[in-house]
């Protein structure tokens, strides 16, 4: 292997940043397999809005974790560090580098820093606490949250339901705020070193590009069909909004114009004028967040993209980077 002492190379970065296009640049220099790092690609039946890789990506490049759960069915940070672990393992096993690409920075977090000691999902707990919100709104359980763990509900956003929903969750199971679990547990597991995996981040010094390629990717969406493929997702008895899978960007604002369309089959101009402002602004939301996680992690390298930052210029600054370092 070109790299020797490389255990995983870490590519993250805010929505339409540019990383898999960095993958595959890098494919085409190093022996690699591409592990996701992404929490909305793990679903079947979920490929326009997910951005899933084509047919040809995964053919021209052996990927992971992608297509493994039905919409109906969760996958948490811990399934990923078990699945992650053992994929990197095999990987190196085959004579080849793993790659882990993607924007879900819990997961990211949860392989390098390790995964607290905190209690599993409670579904009736879960239940219970989204028919409240859909009777008070979101806003008002973030406001419940503030009084009972003020740290956690500090950094999550009024609107940020998945998220409030599991603080509450381990709140009325546990008596203790989540922020307590976060503080004080134990790594459950042996975490991958920041030199072992250097964690490679896309960030934009301009955040109008960001934006603009947002935009662009939502619009592409919906000429591709993300409409039609929510609607066949929303037509299942088992699935509901609720559903982490449903709750994903670009699923949930669809779903709800959708439901606000009902009976048509169809939107008018004005809704599907609607949902593009909504898909988008919420896309922008993701991003942000992404930054702030990543921004929350010293050991990541950063790779500065910007508009004319092309992914073969950024695979030559990776490679060198890496060689640098001394791997």
């Amino acid at each position: 292997m070109p790299f020797p002492s490389l255990r995983a190379i870490g590519i993250a970065g805010p929505t339409a940043s540019g990383k898999s296009a960095l993958a595959l640049a890098l494919a085409e220099r190093l022996p690699i397999e591409i592990v996701s790092v992404d929490s909305a690609l793990v679903y079947r039946g979920m490929d326009i809005g997910t951005a899933k890789p084509s047919v040809a990506e995964r053919a021209a490049v052996p990927h992971h974790l992608i297509d493994i759960r039905d919409p109906d069915e969760a996958y948490s940070a811990a399934e990923f560090v078990r699945d992650a672990t053992q994929l990197i393992a095999a990987i190196q096993g085959r004579g080849r580098h793993p790659v882990l690409v993607g924007g879900t920075m819990l997961y990211f977090k949860a392989l390098l820093e390790g995964l607290h000691d905190m209690p599993p999902a409670a579904a009736a707990v879960r239940r219970q606490i989204d028919e409240r919100a859909r009777q008070l709104g979101w806003p008002a359980l973030h406001a419940e949250l503030a009084r009972v763990d003020p740290a956690s509900a500090a950094r999550l956003p009024p609107g940020d339901s998945q998220r409030i929903q599991r603080a509450l969750e381990v709140w009325q199971i546990t008596g203790r705020p989540l922020s307590s679990f976060h503080a004080a547990t134990k790594a459950a597991h042996e975490p991958a070193s920041a030199l072992a995996m250097p964690l490679f981040s896309l960030e934009p010094l301009d955040r109008a590009w960001l934006h603009q390629r947002i935009a662009q990717r939502f619009d592409a969406m919906l000429d591709a069909g993300l409409l039609d493929e929510v609607a066949a997702l929303r037509a299942r008895s088992d699935l509901s909004r609720e559903l982490p899978s449903m709750r994903c960007v670009g699923y949930r604002q669809s779903w709800e114009a959708l439901d606000a369309a009902a009976p048509a089959a169809t939107l008018s101009a004005a809704q599907r004028a609607a949902l593009r402002e909504r898909g988008i602004a919420a896309t922008r939301q993701l991003a942000k967040r992404q930054l702030t996680w990543l921004r929350a992690m010293p050991q990541r390298r950063v790779l500065i993209v910007d508009g004319g930052t092309d992914p073969d210029a950024l695979a030559s600054a990776l490679l060198r980077g890496l060689r640098a370092e001394g791997f």
